[in-house]
């Protein structure tokens, strides 16, 4: 059946990684895939983010109430560019590769490494890494990317500022706090991050807030202090790199969301495990690697070829 032939070509997969896994682990050269000069040549970019995925509770039934897991899913790509219609250029995505793990961060970090090696990352002239707020994948690129130019997503940044301004105005419609906040906004945008976290700092230091507005304005203040050298987006805009981690959270909703959160899906670990490696192997054009005794026809060749 096709759900046999799933398990049994996703373990052959997951015996893969692990056999990869364990020989990065002892030391042993990782080797670069082959990649042209003009790719080579490119920035490679690097972005990670979770996405929820709903798993039986008990095996072999699905039977009791849905768990929900966090899948953590990165993707690397060379960094091009391409020409809109109105002339203006915008970065393009170029050899995308996947990495998703259903685990933690500790389990997240090897296979991510790994890729990031196969694509090149200690060669690459720049590696840029393009996240969210979330502790977890800033302590991945403390660990692995340490020396990358690491990008605070703007927009999720901006929603920090919107908090900033609930507390302020204790509303976000008003005219004021509307001002306010579009002004803050556009101060982050355009190379005045330093500003941002003077006003921050300033006003936690003014008496009378309530317990709840200091603590969120700590918060904040916290975060954008956290992330002072991630929100440089004047600079990071004229290197031509992205502001935003779309490229991840697109990869979260095409690889996990279309194919494991349909209607009434609940997963098994195994069944969950097995397909979503052979989605990789699609994805990152290593299917044709699974089946290594079959004959590569030259009158109907894989699309992987």
């Amino acid at each position: 059946s096709l759900w046999t032939w799933v398990q049994q070509v996703g373990q052959r997969a997951e015996a893969a990684l692990a056999e990869a896994l364990d020989a990065q682990a002892s030391g042993e050269t990782v080797t670069p895939e082959l990649i042209d000069d003009a790719l080579a040549a490119l920035p490679l970019a690097i972005g990670a983010d979770g996405v929820m995925v709903p798993f039986r509770p008990n095996p072999k039934t699905p039977a009791g109430q849905v768990q929900w897991r966090e899948v953590k899913v990165g993707i690397l790509a060379r960094l091009g560019s391409r020409m809109t219609r109105a002339g203006e250029g915008v970065p393009q995505l170029l050899r995308r590769r996947l990495v998703a793990v259903l685990g933690t961060i500790d389990e997240f970090i090897p296979p991510l490494q790994l890729e990031a090696t196969r694509q090149g990352v200690d060669t690459a002239p720049l590696v840029v890494w393009l996240s969210d707020g979330g502790r977890g994948f800033w302590r991945v690129y403390r660990t692995c990317f340490a020396s990358a130019v690491a990008v605070l997503d703007f927009f999720h940044a901006a929603s920090h500022l919107a908090r900033a301004t609930q507390a302020l105005f204790d509303t976000l419609t008003s005219a004021e706090a509307q001002a306010w906040f579009r002004r803050w906004r556009h101060l982050l945008r355009h190379g005045q991050a330093h500003r941002v976290r003077q006003t921050l700092t300033q006003l936690i230091h003014w008496p009378g807030w309530s317990a709840s507005a200091f603590a969120t304005l700590l918060q904040v203040q916290a975060y954008f202090q956290r992330h002072h050298q991630h929100t440089r987006y004047q600079t990071f805009d004229r290197l031509g790199l992205p502001l935003g981690s779309g490229m991840v959270e697109s990869a979260c909703k095409w690889l996990i969301q279309q194919r494991f959160k349909g209607v009434g899906m609940r997963w098994s670990e195994d069944g969950f495990n097995h397909l979503l490696l052979l989605r990789l192997a699609w994805a990152n054009g290593r299917f044709d690697d699974l089946f290594p005794s079959v004959p590569k026809s030259l009158t109907d060749p894989s699309p992987n070829l």
